[in-house]
């Protein structure tokens, strides 16, 4: 699957359409696209991407358009492109061609970001009060979230039953220790403290990272980033930092400010896709 129908689903999904997938799971002989070859389909008939081309093409659209109706989770269709046989698409390639077409449910799509990496992983750093509120938003606009605190009374379980994972460090001063993040990993910085948050954005400015966000008034956040340019930090490392995290909305609760939050990550995301 290109990069385009994986932004172009993952849109899908955070606009709450249902869509199909047709994919070309296995070839044999001459086929006009290999294993790997995509399309996609939304409900009024549009496409991304192909599979191939001619008859294949118009026989993997006729049968999205029937999952559009039936709503049948997934079925392999076995087509034969030669001009011989009874029950072939009379093309001249002469191979056989495997698509498997899929319906996916905006409301369920777990399995289908699950394989195709569509999720996005936010490390949230606090798990008090604004960390608690911002984890489900995130979850629910499909960000696989990772909450973490030096407390295990306010990182566990109870507080964050459906995250992805759960982490307790012995102190923030060693905050990616353990994790291994990426061009698709969002950093959250909302520890408890003003050196909580400068011990974790340190080390988070030494990351792979396509978002690092820090709490807190301008005033704090300029006494910090005087500390990391003293430190060596160049204004590059200090621009990436979105602080004071997300959008300006005059937000005050911590429910507020993690609908902030999570607006200003979807922008990003948005942005970079």
């Amino acid at each position: 699957m290109s990069q385009k129908i994986i932004y172009f689903a993952r849109d899908l999904l955070e606009q709450g359409e249902d869509f199909v997938i047709a994919k070309v799971v296995d070839t044999k002989g001459s086929t006009p696209r290999k294993k790997g070859a995509w399309l996609l389909m939304k409900k009024d008939g549009t496409t991304q991407g192909t599979v191939g081309g001619g008859r294949l093409e118009a026989e993997t659209e006729k049968l999205c358009k029937e999952v559009f109706q039936t709503k049948e989770k997934s079925r392999l269709h076995h087509f034969k492109l030669n001009t011989e046989e009874q029950d072939a698409l009379d093309m001249g390639c002469g191979g056989d061609a495997d698509v498997l077409v899929q319906y996916i449910d905006a409301a369920h799509p777990e399995e289908f970001v699950e394989e195709f990496n569509l999720e996005t992983t936010a490390y949230i750093f606090g798990a008090g009060h604004v960390g608690l509120a911002l984890e489900p938003v995130l979850r629910y606009i499909n960000f696989k979230t990772i909450a973490i605190d030096d407390r295990a009374e306010y990182a566990n379980r109870e507080r964050f039953p459906e995250a992805a994972e759960v982490k307790v460090l012995p102190d923030f001063k060693h905050s990616f220790d353990e994790i291994q993040t990426d061009e698709n990993s969002y950093i959250v910085i909302v520890t408890r403290g003003h050196m909580g948050d400068y011990d974790v954005l340190k080390d988070a400015l030494k990351q792979k990272s396509a978002y690092v966000g820090m709490i807190g008034s301008r005033k704090k956040n300029a006494m910090l980033f005087d500390m990391l340019r003293k430190e060596g930090y160049s204004e590059d490392d200090i621009a990436r930092v979105h602080a004071p995290i997300g959008l300006s909305i005059k937000a005050e609760t911590p429910e507020e400010i993690a609908i902030s939050i999570a607006a200003e990550m979807i922008q990003v995301r948005a942005e970079r896709s």
